[in-house]
């Protein structure tokens, strides 16, 4: 069969900002339970997967990937091997990826093209397996896997891959700051750790149950933008900012310059600030470009990973 007759599936898939994040007591197996919420924003990879007789992965798009690895290391190639032994699958399938989520920037750009490699393969193979049994193989590949598959607003609890849809009303408006290099979520939980430890008589014994508050739910339920500012954390962020201080000078940018509130997501660096409306995502936007920042504006929450051709 020649290559220009070869079927292919393309999906989309979201980032993700955690708009509150706890991080509990590290475990015997060296995992920590977190009590997360997640909400999918408007910036997405798009994963097309072409029929081959073997796994192969390039990558596109505006960003950098020059240090991505294209072997079985990578989550979507990963991803893809998993659901061929689930289904008994023969084939391969090649991939290419076009990546706009920064890497290693905290956003789960690397979960949301594993997301969207489960639903292409699927489709593309007739393997039926559907959006059920997607989540359940979503959830061997990663904490952040199953909810770029569901989009929306959710609470992720356990390792963050136990899911329940949130309610939320409206649109809220975000100004991402991206930062040149990225941080390692590994070494992020270790500096946690390390303070912690350090910090034993002061902070007193580590909860090992943590939840989402309910202040933060509140305030996407009914939309609140102002709410929502005042009640997002991340367990995180104390972490992030000693091994990137210069995301200090950053937070202080932008909440200086019209911004409600500013957040480290998830591990870093990627900085995520909310603010009241799309005009004013534009003006933040335009001082943070001026400061030599890079920054995009997106919205959410967003649909997760979706069918867009083939």
């Amino acid at each position: 069969m020649r290559s220009d007759q070869r079927r292919s599936i393309t999906v989309r898939a979201p980032g993700k900002i955690n708009v509150y994040f706890r991080v509990g007591a590290l475990q015997d197996d060296g995992y920590h339970e977190v009590a997360s919420l997640y909400q999918a924003v408007s910036l997405f990879e798009e994963v097309t997967a072409t029929e081959s007789d073997a796994f192969s992965l390039r990558f596109g798009g505006p960003i950098d990937t020059a240090g991505l690895p294209t072997d079985d290391t990578n989550l979507a190639i990963r991803a893809a091997k998993l659901l061929a032994a689930h289904t008994g699958y023969q084939g391969g399938v090649d991939l290419t990826v076009l990546k706009r989520v920064p890497i290693a920037g905290g956003m789960g750009g690397g979960s949301a093209d594993a997301a969207a490699t489960l639903l292409a393969c699927d489709e593309l193979w007739c393997t039926g397996v559907g959006r059920s049994g997607l989540a359940a193989l979503a959830a061997e590949l990663g904490a952040d896997v199953p909810f770029a598959l569901e989009g929306g607003t959710a609470v992720g609890t356990g390792r963050g891959d136990e899911l329940s849809q949130a309610l939320a009303k409206g649109t809220f408006h975000w100004v991402l700051a991206l930062s040149d290099g990225g941080l390692s979520t590994p070494e992020v939980y270790n500096m946690l750790d390390r303070h912690r430890d350090d910090h034993a008589n002061e902070l007193g014994e580590q909860p090992e149950y943590v939840k989402v508050e309910t202040a933060v739910l509140q305030a996407v339920r009914v939309g609140d933008a102002e709410s929502l500012a005042d009640s997002m954390h991340n367990d995180l962020q104390a972490a992030a900012l000693r091994l990137a201080p210069e995301l200090t000078k950053l937070l202080e940018l932008g909440e200086s310059r019209g911004a409600l509130a500013g957040i480290v997501s998830g591990s870093g660096p990627t900085v995520a600030f909310l603010v009241e409306s799309a005009q004013e995502a534009s003006e933040l936007k335009s001082v943070l470009t001026r400061a030599g920042v890079s920054a995009l504006t997106v919205t959410g929450p967003v649909h997760g990973a979706r069918v867009i051709e083939g």
